[in-house]
């Protein structure tokens, strides 16, 4: 129990991480703006010396999940929500600062296995985590086993088009479901969503307003915000609709500050799915909430990577 793992999830917003143990208890944990850093050689420098040195011997190996992070190659490859571009050799990086080994995934695949390890789906070999933060991310586990294609790209479905000529995304497309269905999605909604309810809303005495100040206010009674959340809530219903004729998930795991507000937005998301869903499906997919948002369940799958 004294061998200690690094677990590293970077955000497009936060970086967090920490340091655990095999039975998957957080010894250490700390946050810190991935914006901050003018490249990723300077993050993971300052997460080693973060770390309390007193730790420091025990550690057997570091696991990493970040945007387009690839398990095959242990490279970020044109992450759009992250500061730095291009591609980003994340696992020389770190093996060179910690001076051990390295694994890298995707950061909606390190959630994806903390939630099947530790969290909500300890009961299920077939499933999706949702990631709902900055961006849109997806981890799909099939047999027990992520899913990574043979490129070690797959399971983006927050680039999934929803909408022909939509919104556009930070990879460049137009009408991507993280551009809807995310915090910025939201927060993007306050502004471009027509409604006679608009103009009377209390969110726009918000300064700065986030997603949560948004689903705050609608279960307050603010009309505009709830229209928000079911507009949300109808493009992420549908499109997880879609996305089980692919792999006949079990349940779809929603992860993320949006999946936070609970029962609320879960029920609303269900029951679009389920009117959306190919009849041979119908009420037989569930849609779960991480139970593990005060553990961090990237955290934890990404930490899981080292054993």
């Amino acid at each position: 129990m004294n061998r200690l793992a690094v677990g590293i999830d970077i955000g497009g917003t936060n970086t967090v991480f920490g340091l655990t143990n095999r039975k998957g208890e957080i010894l250490f944990e700390e946050s810190i703006r991935t914006k901050d850093f003018a490249n990723a050689e300077e993050l993971i420098q300052t997460i080693y010396d973060l770390i309390p040195s007193n730790h420091k011997t025990s550690i057997v190996g570091v696991g990493i999940g970040a945007p387009n992070g690839n398990y095959f190659t242990g490279t970020i490859d044109f992450a759009p929500n992250l500061p730095w571009s291009g591609v980003i050799p994340l696992k020389h990086i770190s093996e060179k600062i910690f001076n051990i080994s390295t694994t890298i995934t995707n950061d909606a695949n390190a959630a994806a296995i903390g939630e099947m390890v530790y969290g909500n789906a300890k009961d299920l070999k077939e499933f999706i985590t949702i990631t709902l933060g900055t961006g849109l991310g997806s981890g799909i586990i099939v047999d027990g086993k992520i899913v990574y294609g043979h490129d070690g790209f797959a399971g983006e479905l927050g680039h999934f088009r929803v909408t022909p000529n939509g919104r556009t995304c930070n990879c460049g497309r137009k009408g991507c479901l993280e551009t809807y269905a995310s915090s910025t999605g939201v927060v993007r909604s306050i502004h471009e969503l027509n409604s006679s309810n608009k103009a009377y809303s209390k969110i726009h005495k918000v300064t700065s307003p986030q997603a949560k100040d948004v689903f705050h206010l609608a279960e307050n009674g603010d009309l505009f915000c709830l229209e928000i959340i079911d507009y949300t809530a109808e493009i992420l219903g549908n499109a997880l609709a879609e996305f089980t004729t692919f792999s006949s998930p079990k349940a779809f795991i929603l992860f993320g500050g949006i999946a936070q507000s609970g029962e609320f937005f879960r029920k609303k998301v269900n029951a679009v799915m389920e009117k959306g869903m190919l009849s041979i499906y119908q009420n037989t997919v569930e849609v779960r909430i991480s139970t593990l948002h005060d553990k961090n369940a990237a955290v934890l799958g990404a930490s899981s990577l080292v054993w």
